[in-house]
C-alpha cells in the first residue's frame, strides 16, 4: 500500500433513497427530495461519518418513468449552496451539464459555491445520458446530440471553464484603501478562447477560491469518457459489476494519465455500492428484502427503461428471458449500456430479474451484511486497488446512511483505512489533491 494512501467515501443524496419504492418505506420521508432540512440532516450524518463529500447528482428532463426522487427536486447547485450552509467540513459535489449549460455560467456558479463553502465544491461534469432524447425538447433543439460529439464539446467546455476559475491571481485584490487600488491589474487574465464550439473573452466577474478550483469529478467510462476523465477529472465515478473487472479498469484508467503528465495520485476513483447493514446477516437481508416488497414490477421496469433504449417492457411478461427483449442502440451512457447487454447474453436473466440485478443492492458483491462483513468487503476492494474509495448510494435515507456511520465507519476507523478526523477544511485537502497551480501564471514561469 502506498504511505499515507487513505479511503474516500462519498454519500450520494436523492431524497428517500435509490431504491425506486424508498418514498413507500414506513420510515421514509416521501417528500425529502425537495425538503431541505432533510437533505441537510442527511449532509450532517455524513459530515459526522467525517466523509469526504456529499453528492448531488442532475436530469434535466423527466418523465412518467423517472425515478419518483426526481420528479420533484433542487437544482443541485443551489441545493448544494444550502448544504454547505448546513455543514463546516465536509465537501459539497452537484452534477452539471456540458451539452445543455454555458461555461461563463457555469464556472461563476461553482465558483461562487467555493467561495460561500469556503473551499468544498466539487463540479460533476456530464454530456446528459437521455436514452429517450426528451431533454433536447427542453432546450429549443429537436435532437440529443450524439454521444461523441457531446464529448467533444465537453473538451472545450472544461478547458475554458477551468481558464475562467484562474482569471484572478490569488493575490489579485489589494484592496488598498490609502492608495485607491482596489486590484491588481496585472494580475486579471482574460481567457480569449475560441474553439469549434464557444468563444469566451473572460474574465470572470468572481475571484479564485480556497481550494484554487472546485473540484473537477467525471463518471465517463465510454473511450472519450475516459480520455475526458484521463487529461481533467480528478474523481472519477465507477460501477462495474464485479472486483476484477474494477480492478481491471482501476489499472487501464490509472495508465492513461502519463499520456498528460499527471501522475497516479492525481486522479482518485470511487466504486458506487448500496450497502446494507444489520446487526445479524439475516437482519441485513431483511432490510433488503423489505424494499424489495414494495416493488411493483412494471413500475421498476420502467425505471430500468431509461438506461436501456427505453424498451416497453409492459409488452413482455416478467419470466421472459431477458436475451429475447429487442434492445435498440442507445444514446445515453454507453458504457453502462454495453455491460447491461454483456451480463444479459451471459446470464440466465428474466425480464422480472433486471431491476433487481442491475439496480439493486450490491450487484454480485458481498455488501450486504453484518458491520464487519460490509467492512471487510471495502477492504478488500480497497486493498486490492479496485478502488480508491466508495461512492455510497444508499436504498433508504437516512436510515441506512445512520447505520453505514454509526457501525461500519469506526471499524474502518480502528483500521487505520480511515480518517477519525478532518485534518483540512477544503475539499482538495480531504482528498489529498493538490491546489492547482494557476495556468496563467504557469504560462509566465514556463
Amino acid at each position: 500500500m502506498v504511505q499515507n494512501r487513505q479511503l474516500k467515501l462519498a454519500a450520494y443524496l436523492v431524497g428517500s433513497g435509490m431504491h425506486v419504492s424508498s418514498w413507500r418505506h414506513t420510515l421514509a420521508n416521501p417528500a425529502s427530495s425537495i425538503d431541505i432540512k432533510a437533505l441537510q440532516k442527511q449532509a450532517q450524518i455524513a459530515e459526522s461519518g467525517k466523509f469526504d463529500f456529499v453528492f448531488i447528482a442532475d436530469s434535466l428532463a423527466i418523465n412518467h418513468e423517472s425515478h419518483p426522487q426526481i420528479l420533484n427536486r433542487f437544482d443541485p447547485i443551489v441545493l448544494i449552496t444550502a448544504l454547505s450552509a448546513a455543514t463546516e467540513k465536509i465537501g459539497v459535489g452537484a452534477t452539471a451539464s456540458t451539452t445543455y449549460s454555458e461555461p461563463y455560467v457555469l464556472a461563476r456558479q461553482f465558483a461562487s459555491v467555493d467561495h460561500i463553502s469556503g473551499g468544498r465544491s466539487g463540479w460533476n461534469v456530464v454530456t446528459t445520458a437521455d436514452a429517450t432524447g426528451e431533454t433536447a425538447l427542453n432546450f429549443s433543439r429537436e435532437k440529443h446530440w450524439e454521444h461523441d460529439h457531446r464529448y467533444e464539446r465537453a473538451e472545450e467546455f472544461v478547458d475554458i471553464v477551468k481558464s475562467l476559475w484562474d482569471s484572478w491571481e490569488d493575490d489579485a485584490f489589494l484592496y488598498h484603501k490609502e492608495a485607491g487600488t482596489f486590484y491588481d491589474k496585472n494580475k486579471v487574465h482574460e481567457v480569449n478562447f475560441k474553439g469549434e464550439y464557444f468563444s469566451v473573452k473572460g474574465p470572470l466577474n468572481i475571484a479564485r477560491s480556497k481550494q484554487g478550483q472546485p473540484v473537477i469529478i467525471q463518471a465517463g467510462a465510454s473511450v472519450p469518457g475516459q480520455r475526458l476523465a484521463a487529461r481533467t477529472g480528478e474523481v472519477i465515478f465507477t460501477h462495474w459489476d464485479d472486483i476484477e473487472t474494477s480492478k481491471k479498469h482501476y489499472k487501464k484508467l490509472k495508465a492513461q494519465l502519463k499520456d498528460f503528465n499527471r501522475s497516479e495520485d492525481e486522479l482518485l476513483i470511487f466504486h458506487a455500492i448500496s450497502p446494507i447493514v444489520g446487526e445479524t446477516e439475516e437482519a441485513a437481508l431483511q432490510k433488503y428484502h423489505e424494499l424489495d416488497e414494495l416493488i411493483d414490477p412494471y413500475e421498476s421496469l420502467k425505471f430500468a427503461s431509461g438506461y436501456m433504449g427505453n424498451v416497453d417492457f409492459s409488452k413482455y411478461s416478467l419470466d421472459t428471458p431477458a436475451k429475447e427483449v429487442e434492445f435498440p442502440e442507445v444514446n445515453s451512457i454507453q458504457s453502462s449500456f454495453n455491460e447491461m447487454k454483456k451480463i444479459i447474453e451471459e446470464e440466465d436473466l428474466k425480464v422480472g430479474d433486471l431491476y433487481k440485478r442491475f439496480f439493486g443492492a450490491a450487484k454480485k458483491d458481498a455488501f450486504i451484511g453484518t458491520p464487519t462483513q460490509v467492512a471487510d468487503e471495502i477492504e478488500t476492494w480497497y486493498t486490492e486497488r479496485a478502488t480508491d474509495g466508495f461512492m455510497i448510494q444508499f436504498r433508504l435515507l437516512p436510515r441506512d446512511l445512520e447505520d453505514f456511520v454509526e457501525l461500519v465507519v469506526p471499524i474502518l476507523q480502528d483500521r487505520g483505512l480511515f480518517r477519525k478526523e478532518y485534518t483540512g477544511s477544503t475539499l482538495r485537502e480531504h482528498l489529498g489533491l493538490a491546489k492547482p497551480v494557476n495556468c496563467f501564471t504557469k504560462k509566465v514561469r514556463s
